[in-house]
């Protein structure tokens, strides 16, 4: 992880920790809670949404923890598929991930609803299910995309080999010349051998007798690399299995080969037709992933947007008057700003926390209950904080 990795606090606090319940106000007292020491504060503005029950709500904020789970997990994915088609080229990758085409981050301290795509009269069990519904679209979009793209550079992958791999493995109509080989013989038949250069003189001494009808005196050098010498050997027919049997057990390699008229125009053809294949779908993925990330960050950060809305409904009450800050810090500075911010409002957590001897705060383990868990006031690791949070970094 690069030291320069911006991570977010998405906090939210109730108006009333400002004198006057005012907006700004609070926004600066949680300016002034932060410091610039560990952090820089931006308003993000959320939506008021239609609230149901709270039975309602509190399924609601399990549904969302798993959601927002699953967005980070497409973005991720996302990110690797990008990595993977543009070789690890980090330089390359950072100008593929943009959120309208501008950076994630210049995305999030500009954070506006998208009353268009998500209307935000639409009731909350409704956008929950639209956002789960894209993010598994995006999700199968790319995952079919990149299947593709990896099958066709497979493909490609196995036709460059044959064309220059050794003779044990390549391809063979650039090798041998037609007359080498017999054909159209109801009892004899040519077979192909790739020999390891160091057993040479070993398959020389021994062919003739390693099968019955083995013509003698048959085998001819076709052609020779650094590892291997092909050679052509003549069987009888109804001894070719046997033959062909007893050199693997010798460590040879039988190449499976057939004549045919064009054929090496057809292999470069075929090539050229499967090399210009895996340009084409490569630039496809690459502008589908460019995209995909783009709108599954989009995704993860409304889902993110609703959990703070509900949570502040589930640990505020109504009637809503809260303000949503975003707390750009980095991985190290990330606790202490968290402290600072604990020791600010631990007033908020009532009995959960309190102050030592010296005045610092503490956390009382045996007031944070199953309850809050059960109604969404404590994070998926089960640390209780006085105050909304989510903790969060986009990769």
């Amino acid at each position: 992880m690069s030291k320069n990795t911006a991570r977010f606090l998405l906090v939210s606090l109730p108006a009333s920790i400002s004198p006057t319940n005012s907006h700004d106000e609070a926004l600066t007292a949680l300016r002034s809670a932060v410091t610039t020491d560990y952090g820089t504060v931006f308003p993000f503005s959320i939506p008021e949404f239609k609230i149901g029950t709270l039975d309602a709500l509190v399924q609601q904020a399990d549904e969302l923890a798993k959601l927002e789970a699953g967005c980070e997990a497409v973005v991720g994915k996302v990110g690797d598929s990008l990595k993977t088609i543009l070789e690890g080229d980090e330089g390359k990758i950072a100008q593929q991930k943009t959120v309208n085409d501008k950076p994630a981050e210049q995305y999030l301290k500009s954070f506006h609803w998208n009353k268009i795509k998500y209307r935000a009269d639409k009731p909350l069990g409704e956008l929950i299910d639209t956002l789960q519904k894209e993010i598994n679209s995006i999700d199968n979009q790319v995952k079919d995309k990149y299947n593709a793209y990896n099958q066709v550079k497979t493909n490609l992958t196995t036709l460059q080999r044959k064309q220059t791999g050794n003779l044990s493995n390549k391809s063979l109509s650039n090798v041998v010349p037609p007359s080498l080989i017999i054909q159209e013989s109801d009892y004899l038949e040519t077979h192909l051998i790739a020999v390891p250069k160091t057993i040479t003189k070993d398959f020389l001494k021994t062919y003739e007798t390693l099968a019955p009808m083995v013509v003698p005196r048959s085998a001819v050098q076709v052609a020779a690399d650094d590892e291997f010498t092909l050679y052509a050997v003549t069987t009888f027919k109804k001894h070719s299995h046997d033959f062909i049997h007893k050199c693997r057990e010798s460590k040879w390699t039988p190449r499976d080969f057939k004549y045919k008229e064009g054929g090496k125009e057809e292999e470069k053809m075929e090539l050229e037709k499967v090399g210009k294949e895996e340009k084409k779908v490569w630039g496809e993925a690459l502008r589908l992933g460019r995209t995909a990330w783009g709108e599954s960050v989009m995704a993860w950060v409304h889902v993110l947007a609703l959990r703070v809305f509900v949570e502040t409904v589930l640990r505020y009450g109504l009637p809503l008057n809260f303000v949503c800050g975003l707390v750009r810090t980095t991985p190290k500075l990330a606790k202490k700003a968290r402290s600072s911010l604990d020791v600010s409002y631990s007033y908020l957590g009532g009995n959960a926390f309190g102050r030592d001897k010296k005045g610092r705060v503490t956390k009382d383990d045996s007031s944070t209950s199953a309850d809050m868990q059960a109604a969404g006031h404590m994070g998926e690791t089960g640390d209780y904080s006085p105050y909304v949070c989510y903790e969060f970094e986009i990769l």
